[in-house]
């Protein structure tokens, strides 16, 4: 049944994601009703699939990247949703939904399983969930960097096209990115702790230097700064939204590392 689900899953989000494309294009609101009303649909079965993932597996079990990702995605969706039915931003969908599916069609590539000697698995379980809120908090910024970016340009060069008038205003943009950094830097901040608790039980080092810990460190440290130039400094606008997609450009090569380790080996 998790299959089946996550199979169903994954083409709705791919419909939904050409739905919300079309959206940016069109002045029709309907295709946004559209849109929402198949994610949400794509939610439901994401969300039966993790259940049946879970009742159906081991409770011992360390979790896969494959897991992970999927998580990450569903995780997105739901802050999505959430947003969605807070603020009514339609378009958001149009950048969320592609980046859940991208992260979903990933987990698809990847084996259910990987060989592991770690033993602290409820230590890893917490590591690895809450490594992946903090990442998703990272992404709504990146996401709404993004969106800033474009409403900036599209305001600078005069081209109050279908796109200007979908898009948030750049206050809320610049909110939404603040909002969203300081929300997931404190889940990040404890997944680092308790991977290096799960490490110091598995290998008797708290931090061990590989390349993938130490991308996660440097990453760690430039949202650390990015933080810190928000509450303390003052950063607002088009600094933020830049540094914020430069960020989330070091958490993707964080995640390619984990990857590449956990599925390097595999016979």
């Amino acid at each position: 049944m998790a299959v089946v689900c996550f199979m169903v899953t994954m083409g709705l989000y791919f419909i939904a994601t050409i739905s919300f494309l079309a959206y940016l294009l069109r002045r029709s609101e309907a295709l946004s009703k559209v849109s929402l009303a198949i994610t949400a649909a794509g939610f439901v079965m994401h969300t039966l699939a993790l259940v049946a993932r879970m009742v159906g597996g081991s409770a011992a079990a360390p979790p896969s990247v494959h897991e992970a990702l999927s998580f990450f995605s569903w995780m997105l969706i739901l802050v999505f949703l959430a947003v969605e039915f807070r603020h009514r931003i339609h378009v958001l969908g149009s950048f969320i939904v592609p980046l859940a599916l991208v992260s979903l069609i990933s987990a698809a590539a990847l084996p259910d399983t990987v060989p592991t000697l770690q033993p602290m698995f409820r230590t890893l379980w917490l590591h690895v969930t809450l490594s992946m809120l903090g990442t998703v908090g990272f992404a709504v910024a990146f996401v709404a960097g993004v969106m800033y970016l474009i409403q900036d340009r599209l305001l600078k060069s005069k081209r109050f096209n279908v796109l200007y008038a979908k898009l948030p205003a750049l206050d809320f943009l610049d909110h939404l990115n603040q909002q969203s950094i300081i929300l997931g830097f404190p889940l990040l901040t404890l997944g680092i702790i308790t991977g290096a608790i799960s490490a110091e039980f598995a290998k008797g080092a708290y931090v061990s230097w590989n390349p993938e810990q130490t991308w996660a460190l440097v990453t760690w440290l430039f949202y650390f700064v990015v933080l810190l130039g928000r509450l303390m400094v003052g950063w607002r606008a088009k600094r933020a939204a830049y540094l914020t997609v430069i960020g989330f450009a070091g958490v993707i090569l964080t995640l390619i590392g984990v990857v590449l380790k956990s599925y390097g080996t595999v016979s």
